[in-house]
């Protein structure tokens, strides 16, 4: 028999089963998690854990689990037996509806879904509080890199000042490529997707959209209150060339692309874009799939967090170790500030840094005019050269490439 959630005295008696919703790449991967590591997860957990419902529009024949597929959501809410459900399908509809029906039916749930967590977080947490449960979210950013739960519970104590991540594995992918092997975007692009690591239509990786949800989740986290990803200023890698690589070179940078939040005398600010970044900055060596997330505390100082930023196994081990938590806590709902409160953010235009500039040759002394004191830099490519402007606002650096006759692009510098 198994069991709802009792008392701690009297669960050791019961196992607890669990239902897993959609049975793609990461809600396989949670099964097969379980069953790989089966003595560990039950004896963390303090109970066996057994998977009792796998729901998909589909059938699996042939499947070691084929027997516990359904079609029905109905069935999985209405069984007692059942006390947490991962949610694996991806997407708003129908993930949202069935996660707020199994919070209001007591039922903890455990998800991957960074959409519906950036566009309900704090909705759900609510509901589940409301309910005595739980929502968990480790899995939404990162993969398997543990980043939630040490913002939600080790870094406490901290006032956070910034947070700073390569958050997307397939653009990191693209531009470890390009600057490794001096292919450009779309060969870099091309070769992605043949190794799986890019979608057919790659649009929101590329372009950021990715990043910028889960740095909408982390920046909500941060301050406790909503941030919404579509206020949040937004840059992907596809203006990126071979040339930039070979300035970045010569200066000894990196080309990453970075999403990031940062708290500046109580205001906030946060963006996506691809960044010059030199050897001191610690997410410098962070190439190919892989993520990380550095963090910036008052008291603490810098920290990060690096791993395997999506795959399959990584992302199924951070849903389920939110399964282990949850079975650990029982009905006792863990505290998670994040409030419904829309938090504003401070417009980039007002945000200092410094840019580097490719122009044509031939307009030295216009861009020195217009910028003042710019640090040359010259890659052997013929027709054009580089500079590196002192520190201005992005207001003032839009207004005056917009003056430079010779501008052919640019991109942010991230001070170390």
């Amino acid at each position: 028999m198994t069991h709802f959630f009792g008392r701690r005295s009297d669960r050791r008696k019961y196992m607890i089963s669990i239902a897993v919703l959609g049975y793609g790449t990461v809600g396989s991967g949670v099964v097969e998690v379980i069953e790989k590591n089966k003595d560990v997860i039950d004896k963390r957990a303090g109970e066996e854990i057994r998977v009792k419902y796998i729901l998909d529009l589909r059938d699996f024949p042939g499947d070691p689990y084929a027997d516990r597929v359904v079609h029905d959501v109905n069935i999985i809410l209405q069984d007692p037996e059942v006390s947490i459900i991962c949610e694996t399908m991806g997407g708003n509809e129908p993930a949202f509806t069935y996660s707020m029906q199994a919070l209001k039916a007591g039922k903890s749930v455990c998800t991957s879904n960074k959409e519906l967590v950036a566009n309900h977080g704090a909705e759900l947490i609510r509901t589940a509080k409301e309910n005595s449960c739980n929502y968990l979210f480790e899995a939404s950013v990162g993969g398997g890199i543990p980043i939630i739960r040490p913002l939600n519970a080790a870094l406490t104590a901290e006032r956070i000042e910034l947070i700073s991540g390569i958050l997307n594995g397939t653009t990191n992918y693209i531009l470890t490529r390009m600057a490794e092997e001096g292919s450009d975007f779309e060969t870099s692009l091309k070769e992605a997707q043949e190794k799986g690591y890019a979608e057919r239509n790659p649009e929101a990786d590329v372009e950021g959209y990715d990043a910028c949800r889960k740095i909408a989740i982390l920046a909500s986290l941060m301050t406790g209150k909503t941030v919404r990803y579509e206020e949040i200023y937004t840059e992907g890698i596809t203006k990126i060339t071979h040339e930039d690589f070979l300035y970045a070179h010569k200066m000894n940078q990196f080309i990453k692309l970075l999403a990031s939040v940062r708290e500046v005398d109580g205001r906030y600010y946060a963006m996506v874009a691809p960044f010059l970044i030199g050897e001191k900055n610690p997410l410098h060596s962070v190439n190919d799939v892989f993520n990380a997330i550095f963090i910036r505390g008052n008291t603490l100082g810098d920290s990060m967090y690096y791993g395997r930023g999506a795959g399959k196994l990584p992302t199924a081990s951070a849903v389920v170790s939110d399964v282990i938590d949850c079975a650990k806590h029982g009905r006792t709902h863990i505290l998670c500030l994040w409030d419904e409160e829309k938090l504003s953010l401070c417009s980039i235009d007002g945000a200092s840094r410094r840019f580097f500039v490719r122009a044509k040759k031939g307009c030295e002394k216009e861009a020195e005019s217009l910028f003042g004191a710019i640090e040359k830099v010259d890659a052997g490519l013929e027709g054009e050269f580089g500079f590196v402007t002192p520190a201005v606002t992005e207001k003032e650096f839009a207004e005056k490439s917009a003056a430079l006759s010779g501008f052919i692009s640019r991109i942010r510098v991230e001070e170390d």
